[in-house]
């Protein structure tokens, strides 16, 4: 199980380390927050121990209410189960109390300026990206008018010149050579580079390209959610390239099942506007429509 350090969570967010500054190799193992509620009156069969733990404006209002000893004994019940770390949000002040807590236990206290439900949000979507499964696969991953498109085939076939020649008709390049597939959840796969291959393009003959600098900022996103799958293939004479494909088939990634296509190659053939017809045509059929199913039914009515 992966698994984020308290260190990654303050060098993302930029966050104030209050207490605990050496104990921010802590790791938070669990992909939401938690809120601490009826852990303040006494209930703890269901406290979340190993999630990050966030105070907002509620939890720290309801703390400056109670005398010091009921204070010593609320948040002594909490620190003792050592949860990763605690977030206070809002800069809210007068935290000496809880610091003297965190600091016996060795539990960093942080704080950021940010409200606390946006804090949450952006909280939650960084720890599910940076824990979600993922996996490499060799290919080209572009958006194609906002629809994330993985491009597979073998070496030189030409993924990076179809990437290229989508690009430079105002499409975007997410990762080219090694794509990084991230499950998000059951249902969504998240197409991203390895970090080291942001923004570069290879080109045979011509060699590596920085298709922001080349392109301009839009050129390039840092990820996006895979929808299709299209493999670039040769061109084979014998093989039937105009059937209907009334049954649609998936390739499967870490269990979630992304529609497949085949595209075969050969001289001439406009690959890069067959890749946008084949997002087009998807798009549709998530509105409902099916340009084969309309010509079988229009054969039937003959």
């Amino acid at each position: 199980m992966k698994a984020v350090t308290v260190e990654d969570l303050v060098k993302r967010f930029s966050m104030e380390v209050l207490t605990g500054a050496t104990q921010l190799h802590r790791t938070i193992s669990k992909t939401s927050v938690h809120r601490p509620g009826l852990e303040f009156v006494g209930y703890f069969d269901f406290f979340s121990q190993s999630h990050l733990q966030v105070l907002g404006r509620k939890e720290i209002t309801y703390l400056h209410t109670l005398t010091e000893e009921e204070r010593n004994e609320r948040i002594g019940n909490i620190v003792k189960y050592h949860p990763p770390c605690f977030v206070v949000t809002r800069n809210q002040e007068g935290l000496k109390y809880l610091m003297k807590y965190c600091e016996e236990e060795g539990i960093p206290l942080l704080r950021t300026a940010q409200p606390t439900t946006k804090f949450i949000e952006l909280v939650d979507v960084f720890l599910t990206k940076s824990m979600a499964q993922e996996i490499a696969v060799h290919g080209v991953c572009v958006n194609v008018s906002g629809i994330g498109i993985l491009l597979r085939g073998k070496s030189g076939v030409g993924k990076s010149e179809t990437a290229h020649t989508l690009i430079r008709r105002g499409h975007r390049l997410v990762a080219d050579d090694i794509v990084v597939l991230k499950k998000i959840s059951p249902e969504t796969l998240l197409g991203t580079h390895n970090g080291k291959t942001k923004e570069f393009l290879a080109l045979r003959s011509i060699g590596l390209i920085n298709v922001s600098r080349l392109y301009g900022r839009k050129a390039f996103q840092d990820e996006t959610r895979i929808v299709l799958d299209i493999e670039l293939t040769k061109w084979q004479d014998n093989a039937l390239n105009n059937e209907l494909e009334l049954t649609p088939k998936f390739s499967d990634y870490m269990d979630i099942k992304i529609p497949h296509i085949e595209i075969q190659l050969q001289p001439g053939r406009d690959v890069a506007g067959l890749v946008e017809a084949a997002a087009n045509n998807w798009y549709l059929r998530q509105q409902g429509y099916s340009a084969a199913e309309d010509f079988m039914k229009r054969l039937q009515e003959e």
